[in-house]
C-alpha cells in the first residue's frame, strides 16, 4: 500500500483543492467512528451496496498503480493526485464497512 507524502500547503495549481482532500478525510473519520473496530482482515462483499463500494475501491487501486507506473516513466503527476486517489480508496473501503453495518449485513472475514 503506497502512502504518498502529505501535501502540507495550499497550491493554487493543484488539480484537486486541499479542502476536497480534507473533506474526504473527514468523511473517512466519520464513517470509521460508526463501525466496529477492525479485528480481522475484511474480505470484499456483503450487501449489494458494499460489494459495489468494494468494486469501486478495486478500480481506485488499479488507477493508483497506473499513476505510479506513469510517474516511473518520468511524467509529472502532482503529489495531491496520488494522495487523493489513495484516500478515495480508503473512503470506499470504510463506506463498504458502513453499508454492511447499517444494513445489518455481516462482514466477510478472512480465516487462515
Amino acid at each position: 500500500n503506497h502512502n504518498p507524502s502529505e501535501p502540507q500547503t495550499s497550491d493554487p495549481k493543484a488539480p484537486i483543492p486541499l479542502a476536497t482532500l480534507s473533506d474526504l478525510e473527514h468523511q473517512i473519520d466519520l464513517l470509521d467512528s460508526m463501525v466496529p473496530q477492525l479485528r480481522q482482515f475484511v474480505l470484499p462483499g456483503g450487501s449489494v451496496g458494499a460489494a459495489h463500494a468494494h468494486v469501486a475501491r478495486t478500480v481506485c487501486r488499479r488507477a493508483e498503480r497506473d499513476i505510479l507506473t506513469l510517474t516511473d516513466t518520468g511524467a509529472y503527476v502532482h503529489p495531491i493526485v496520488l494522495t487523493y486517489i489513495n484516500r478515495l480508496s480508503d473512503y470506499l473501503f470504510i463506506l463498504a464497512r458502513y453499508i454492511n453495518h447499517f444494513t445489518g449485513t455481516p462482514e466477510l472475514t478472512w480465516r487462515p
